[in-house]
């Protein structure tokens, strides 16, 4: 497990952009036949990405986590971003197809990933946070998100947000996930952004064509940045920056976020004249 200390505000506007991506990218997490994982000291987030092939691969503890099992005093969610596999939590075969997600409750002593066809691997993007009680495990189709239309095509940003881990769909204790479609043709998310300095949100950029890049923009409203980022490639976002992006096409993108709570839509939105 990679360890990654983030910068704060005061640091930001003074890194290079190779010190931006060292801090804030995080990449290669799908690997065939590994499980990378990485460890990050902002609400004790693990962002991790499984490709299992012939053998399963299994969530461990660590020293990382001072525990006996990974989800000892975590929680655990999972969206499958490839082809057709297999969860299994202590026992229980949770079956998923691609942008089918998975919430794993605190206590959980085994979790193992599978594809069902090694030649075409099922890919596990993987955001877990501390939890101080048990939910219960709950696999959630595609189908049974709460769906959400936003945006138009005028203004390049129409899109269907579906919420997975949330209050009412699949009860947690700080995790919140989901993912959002972009509409072809569009190529904005969150824009005008926003910020919620009560807690720290992680995007997966994916379904984008290996010469295709999103633009993503982060830091505070008045010292803006941005990252050039690839297919399946994550960023983390503190809670004091903002986190939007426009792509060279349309793209889907897993957003996970932990920390003080899970309303939705406690943003702090920032006017377009104050963003630099």
């Amino acid at each position: 497990m990679h360890v990654r200390y983030l910068a704060d505000p005061e640091r930001f506007p003074r890194m290079t952009t190779k010190e931006l991506r060292e801090t804030f990218l995080v990449k290669k997490l799908f690997q065939p036949g590994k499980l990378e994982m990485l460890y990050c000291d902002t609400e004790r987030a693990v962002v991790a990405g499984a490709v299992p092939s012939r053998k399963a691969l299994e969530l461990k503890g660590g020293k990382e986590l001072a525990s006996d099992y990974f989800a000892q005093r975590r929680e655990v969610g999972i969206i499958n971003i490839g082809a057709t596999g297999s969860v299994t939590v202590d026992g229980q075969i949770f079956h998923l197809e691609k942008l089918d997600a998975l919430y794993i409750g605190r206590g959980t002593e085994q979790i193992q990933l599978a594809s069902k066809n090694p030649e075409i691997s099922a890919e596990y993007y993987i955001l877990s946070y501390p939890a101080h009680k048990k939910y219960p495990t709950k696999l959630i189709h595609k189908s049974e998100a709460n769906k959400v239309e936003l945006g138009s095509v005028e203004a390049s940003n129409k899109r269907t947000i579906y919420q997975y881990i949330r209050p009412g769909v699949a009860e947690s204790c700080q995790l919140v996930m989901g993912l959002t479609i972009l509409t072809p043709g569009c190529v904005w998310n969150t824009f005008p952004p926003h910020t919620h300095a009560r807690r720290t949100e992680i995007y997966l950029y994916f379904d984008l064509a290996e010469d295709a890049r999103v633009f993503h923009m982060m830091g505070s409203p008045s010292e803006t940045r941005h990252l050039v980022m690839k297919n399946k490639e994550a960023v983390i976002s503190p809670s004091w920056s903002i986190h939007a992006g426009a792509g060279s096409s349309s793209y889907t993108f897993i957003w996970g976020m932990g920390g003080e709570n899970q309303e939705f839509d406690d943003m702090d939105f920032i006017n377009v004249d104050d963003i630099r």
